[in-house]
């Protein structure tokens, strides 16, 4: 399988505060994480908990698991060079295509 390298200068971290019922400490303190990936438009976010780090992990974790990052992550790692609508008019030309019918009991080619 191919590698796929991240590191922090990829993500724009923001912390604000969370605001919300939990008090005034939830109210005056950047406890709130939402992570952006501009490569893929994908974004995590995390006010649940009362620690930033703690935020900071499951927003993570929630940016990696979104559509957009698993495409993009697809596309680097795959290395899709064409658009899917090209791949797949290729992919469903008759030459690549095998068509099978039922005759008899016995599955046979249909020309």
């Amino acid at each position: 399988m191919p590698a796929l390298s991240l590191t922090k200068k990829d993500f724009v971290l923001e912390t604000f505060a969370a605001g919300g019922p939990g008090g005034q400490h939830q109210n005056t303190t950047n406890t709130a994480v939402r992570i952006r990936h501009p490569a893929s438009g994908a974004v995590g976010e995390s006010r649940e908990y009362r620690s930033q780090h703690q935020n900071r992990v499951a927003a993570l974790h929630r940016l990696v698991e979104t559509k957009q990052f698993q495409v993009w992550k697809d596309k680097q790692l795959w290395g899709q060079k064409e658009p899917p609508e090209v791949r797949v008019e290729r992919d469903m030309d008759p030459s690549n295509l095998l068509i099978m019918a039922k005759e008899d009991g016995k599955w046979k080619i249909i020309d």
